[in-house]
């Protein structure tokens, strides 16, 4: 397995383009099977995670080819309903491929879905709207069997919770039902506004993205098109709270600030310098941050769980106590056993990390343990005195496309090199 080298401490500057969002592509792949024609989609980024939807797309009959910086998707051919428990292990959202297949098979067979391992995230949410919609579903030796009589009847649904997953599916199994749906509830995230204008420009009839309330009116079919993946919003937060942790000043460009607004006030809080542009953000930092005193992760327009570990990374270095509370996922302070590894001072208990600032870091061997987490150690490199081997990489790679040729770019030095950072300790 390979690890990435960091040669620290260093400054970031310069400028970047922030790839296409991860947590977008994915549900749009997993909507091109309710397309009759083919459909192009790009800025899409090359990461594990996209590889693995793209294998799902395949092993259920569609044809996916990679054109530059586009995918093609020619789905004419779906003729499976059943995603082998490999694919499905690989990542946590491959759940999204289930409203999906619903409506274009009237039947799904599948696991339960993997991914990074952040504590219980169990899917009643998304069976119980779901069994709404006229879903028969039931478990068969440990696999989900959902069977559908004809089409989806539309019906009014409550998510008790804003959840992400759920509110993608219950759009891709909506969209071309019989009759209308409206969902209160719903998940707010620029993904999920995404999603509905990628479905309106194939056809679907959604009014209400981006809002709590959306309304779905059923279609017969829907066409394919050509469509623009959204920005990664949770990349260029990453490449920012990175520049604020090393005292850098760095444009990110190809963004919407508006979906960064979360991010973009703490970063003024800890002593940033920001400038906001109409398709890029300018930061600057201080020498050394302030503490922030109440970092909470919250659902969309609230701060994301994902940007959760750069930030809390980016606050070991300041001046004072920050207080980071995970309301989201139980187990996302898994990495900050690795930051003490590098001289951080954190205590966790339950779903508050404190973190007490300490003038410098000093480099070891650490492990990520997860996706974010793994950002959080980058970062965490980039700031500490001499050589960090940062090991786990894969868990990185589903999520930031090449990552050490992204923080080179802006003056890091750092490098993919073959090895296990295990055999070290």
């Amino acid at each position: 397995m390979a690890v990435l080298v960091i040669d620290g401490p260093c400054r970031l500057h310069g400028a970047i383009n922030v790839h296409g969002a991860k947590n977008s592509t994915l549900p749009l792949l997993a909507a091109c099977l309710l397309c009759r024609g083919q459909v192009v989609l790009h800025n899409c980024p090359r990461l594990s995670d996209v590889e693995t939807a793209s294998q799902i797309l395949r092993q259920l009959g569609c044809v996916v080819q990679r054109q530059d910086d586009a995918l093609v998707v020619d789905p004419r051919g779906v003729c499976g309903y059943s995603i082998p428990e490999a694919l499905m292990r690989e990542m946590r959202s491959s759940i999204v491929f289930l409203g999906a297949l619903l409506a274009r098979m009237g039947q799904a067979r599948l696991s339960f879905p993997g991914g990074c391992e952040l504590g219980p995230r169990p899917i009643d949410l998304h069976l119980r709207a779901l069994r709404r919609l006229g879903v028969k579903i039931y478990e068969d030796h440990g696999e989900l069997v959902c069977q559908l009589g004809r089409r989806i009847t539309g019906a009014n649904l409550s998510l008790s919770f804003p959840s992400v997953g759920a509110t993608e599916n219950i759009i891709l199994a909506s969209c071309c039902g019989k009759g209308t749906t409206v969902l209160h509830g719903a998940a707010q995230e620029p993904e999920i506004e995404d999603l509905c204008r990628f479905l309106n420009a194939c056809g679907a009839k959604i009014v209400g993205a981006g809002k709590s309330t959306l309304q779905i009116e059923g279609v017969d079919s829907l066409s394919g098109c050509d469509y623009t993946v959204m920005p990664d919003r949770i990349e260029a937060a990453t490449f920012l709270c990175a520049a604020a942790g090393t005292g850098g000043e760095i444009t990110v460009q190809r963004v919407v600030p508006r979906h960064l607004q979360p991010v973009l006030s703490l970063l003024e809080e800890a002593g940033c310098t920001l400038r906001e542009e109409k398709t890029a953000v300018s930061l600057k930092a201080p020498p050394r941050l302030q503490a922030v005193h109440a970092v909470r992760t919250l659902p969309y327009p609230g701060f994301p769980t994902d940007a959760q570990a750069p930030m809390l990374s980016m606050l070991c270095t300041a001046e004072g106590t920050s207080m980071v509370t995970e309301t989201i996922f139980l187990n996302r302070f898994k990495y900050v056993g690795e930051l003490l590894r590098l001289g951080a001072r954190v205590k966790v208990e339950d779903r508050v990390a404190v973190v007490e600032g300490v003038p410098k870091l000093s480099g070891a061997p650490v492990v990520a343990p997860d996706l974010r987490g793994g950002a959080a150690l980058l970062i965490a490199g980039l700031c500490a005195e001499g050589e960090t081997v940062v090991g786990g990489v894969e868990h990185i790679d589903r999520g930031y496309e090449k990552a050490e040729e992204s923080f080179r770019q802006l003056g890091a030095p750092v490098c993919r090199l073959p090895g296990g950072v295990e055999k070290e300790r």
